[in-house]
């Protein structure tokens, strides 16, 4: 016997969420519903995602009790030949943490997300595609509503941001757009018509395709060829038990989310124990990537995370497209290892679920480059070990280790902060961004992260 998870849908942005619960209201599937706040975000959370990005979606089909797993991330670019020229770089301070980047033409990868999307709403979908893309491009039409944490990430990346036409989006009048402004990516509505009416050929061999390759040409060895070979590629993802239940997952995320869990093994109600071992087995180097996050639930039961990103900022803009191109060849953080042309990227990205023998738990994702493994791994100990609902779980102070300290929130319990003190504990003032976003379902219903500004809208059965 299966047990459902509430209808509704979590995500970080108002407007991305209340899309999602549209489109389940119009009798949509989770499929319709992820699929349309994909598209919402890249018009709403363009600070973190964007139509020429990537990413991973995880669905849960509740008929089948079958999990699946699309990647959809970018690709390395060669396949036409030609030789890259050495990209300018650029440092940027996340908190005192100083960490450098490349952009321009050389660092953009093949993007995955129009194709990702598509096949996720041909896959498992029952709306017509037009009402899926509709809500994205009525909002690209008339601008989104600048949100309070896109506003503080902004001031954070804006050397990155404002390259190009970035500079006319977020800074229109000459200062960083502020909460509740509107944003405005002109053209970027004609890249969502196309996709409406076309779908994604535009993308990969159309006109869109051919503005990118004519955009990068110069500097970078994009080509025709490069985005003509790009496929998604659907798998059964990997899992681990964990705490009674079966958490599933990706599997081949750089950062191993579903080792670690294998790594801290069975932990009790001890919080200072349970700390220590989370520093254990999470403390790793400061890395930094911006992604975002939707989760659904719809009514016969299934559900679907995906986690999306553009990379920090390539600078690149597709004149009369509105499109901000990703700049995933420039994150060194994704840079582990030689890769050949047609090859993709790694990603911390690891959207997941955790089932019981009635069905999910609960599914959820993460943003946050390399505090999506750290969020993901303490959500899941605060729901799994210590009975906490999802929302509780999400809202719970966390730490952070990386070599030499201890990045934390405040409000960990006393034993906690005792445990650590020794190890150079800093503690934050507030929740912060920093220790990324966490949305997801859960049987209590849709939860999302106040550090990220999310939001969530449950649907009535």
């Amino acid at each position: 016997m299966s047990r459902r998870l509430p209808v509704g849908v979590a995500a970080g942005h108002e407007e991305t969420a209340a899309t999602g619960r549209a489109l389940l209201d119009a009798g949509g599937s989770a499929a319709d519903a992820a699929a349309g706040m994909v598209l919402t975000s890249c018009v709403a959370e363009t600070v973190f995602t964007g139509l020429a990005g990537g990413g991973f979606a995880i669905y849960y089909d509740a008929s089948a009790r079958r999990t699946s797993c699309l990647d959809f991330f970018v690709t390395v670019p060669g396949l036409g030949g030609g030789t890259a020229s050495d990209p300018p770089r650029l440092t940027i301070d996340f908190g005192g943490q100083p960490v450098e980047y490349a952009f321009g033409p050389a660092t953009v990868a093949v993007p995955g997300l129009p194709a990702g999307v598509a096949s996720l709403h041909e896959r498992w979908g029952r709306l017509p595609w037009r009402n899926v893309v509709d809500p994205a491009l009525d909002l690209a039409r008339n601008g989104s509503t600048f949100s309070a944490a896109h506003s503080g990430v902004l001031a954070t990346i804006a050397p990155a941001m404002l390259l190009g036409a970035g500079a006319d989006a977020y800074a229109p009048a000459g200062t960083f757009l502020a909460s509740g402004e509107r944003l405005r990516h002109p053209g970027l509505d004609a890249s969502l018509q196309l996709l409406r009416d076309k779908g994604m050929d535009p993308f990969y061999r159309g006109e869109i395709a051919a503005a990118i390759v004519g955009a990068v040409a110069a500097d970078g060895v994009l080509r025709a060829e490069d985005l003509e070979a790009y496929r998604v590629v659907e798998h059964r993802p990997a899992h681990v038990d964990f705490a009674g239940a079966r958490v599933q997952s990706r599997g081949d995320d750089l950062d191993d989310l579903l080792g670690t869990l294998g790594q801290l093994g069975e932990v009790g109600t001890d919080r200072a124990a349970t700390a220590r071992a989370l520093v254990g087995v999470l403390r790793t180097p400061p890395r930094r990537a911006e992604t975002t996050n939707v989760a659904a639930a719809d009514s016969d039961g299934n559900a679907c995370v995906v986690t999306t990103s553009l990379g920090l900022a390539s600078g690149i803009w597709l004149d009369g497209y509105g499109l901000h191109l990703n700049s995933m060849l420039g994150e060194s953080e994704l840079q582990r290892g030689q890769l050949g042309p047609g090859e993709r990227l790694g990603s911390m990205m690891a959207p997941l679920v955790v089932l019981d023998d009635e069905g999910p738990l609960l599914v959820a994702g993460a943003a946050g480059g390399s505090r999506i493994r750290p969020a993901l791994v303490q959500v899941l100990v605060h729901c799994l070990v210590e009975g906490l609902t999802l929302d509780e779980a999400i809202r719970a102070p966390r730490l952070n280790p990386v070599p030499g300290v201890i990045h934390a929130e405040p409000g960990l319990p006393d034993e906690v902060v005792t445990a650590l003190a020794s190890q150079d504990l800093l503690v934050r003032p507030s929740l912060d961004a920093y220790f990324g976003g966490v949305s997801g379902v859960d049987r209590t219903g849709p939860a999302a992260d106040p550090r990220r500004g999310g939001h969530v809208a449950a649907v009535a059965p």
